[in-house]
């Protein structure tokens, strides 16, 4: 089983009428429900007021193998300390997957390095994401293209280091494109970030986006042992191969 946690803001949906009537039950309870229709994937879902670690316990993390992100209008919300825990966890392996305006969350910007700034239109445009990368594991089960009939405006320059792979490219109905899929790593983590997935729009409901979820959360997965970043210092006598002579300076 691949132990996934779920992570949203769960603002929106409790202080906006028209984002209620889209996602009454939460889109952390949405994404967490397309995913768990396939049977290797079991989830949890946690929110930012859950509780005062922000439903991020260290216990949680220890088990999560891939933590979804998705936050809007409370990004500053976010406990520092809560962040760089879970930079640490994607560090030793945990994969991260950020959702549409959590390109603008602290970890987004802190494991990018950037500012993650990008242009925007809200007017219910069209949107067609090209799967660039025919062969990936994220786009299997894919075709060529598929649309979203209504939907927020993301628009290049994306402010974000160059990605390891690009995966989908969004045109607009407005002429704008977006680089819509992008896989990073960094330390023994996987990270990857899928542009679709605005509050009014009933976009996590659409079966390629959760198509795409569910084969990212796999790719993320980790593939091995946690990694531990610890720096150490190795004594001669505990090295490889013994050391007949040590240089000049060093005893």
């Amino acid at each position: 089983m691949i132990n996934v946690t779920v992570w949203g803001e769960n603002v929106h949906e409790r202080t906006n009428e028209v984002v209620r009537k889209v996602y009454p039950s939460g889109m952390h309870t949405v994404i967490a429900n397309g995913l768990s229709q396939d049977p290797d994937i079991e989830t949890t879902t946690a929110t930012l007021e859950q509780d005062e670690e922000h439903g991020l316990s260290e216990g949680l993390l220890d088990r999560t193998d891939v933590l979804t992100w998705w936050g809007h209008c409370a990004h500053g919300q976010v406990k520092d300390e809560i962040v760089a825990r879970v930079k640490k966890r994607v560090l030793e392996g945990m994969g991260l997957i950020v959702l549409h305006s959590g390109h603008y969350s602290k970890i987004f910007k802190s494991l990018m390095g950037t500012t993650c700034s990008l242009c925007w239109r809200e007017a219910g445009e069209r949107e067609r994401l090209w799967v660039c990368h025919p062969g990936h594991p994220i786009a299997q089960g894919l075709g060529k293209y598929f649309e979203l009939p209504h939907t927020e405006m993301y628009g290049e320059p994306f402010a974000v280091p160059a990605p390891h792979e690009q995966i989908f490219i969004s045109w607009f109905e407005g002429g704008e494109v977006f680089r819509s899929g992008l896989t990073y790593f960094r330390g023994n983590g996987r990270i990857f970030y899928f542009r679709p997935g605005h509050e009014t729009y009933p976009v996590l409901y659409d079966e390629n986006v959760q198509l795409v979820l569910r084969n990212a959360v796999k790719w993320a997965s980790p593939a091995g042992s946690r990694w531990i970043d610890s720096c150490p210092n190795v004594p001669i006598d505990q090295a490889p191969e013994p050391i007949t002579k040590q240089g000049e300076g060093l005893h």
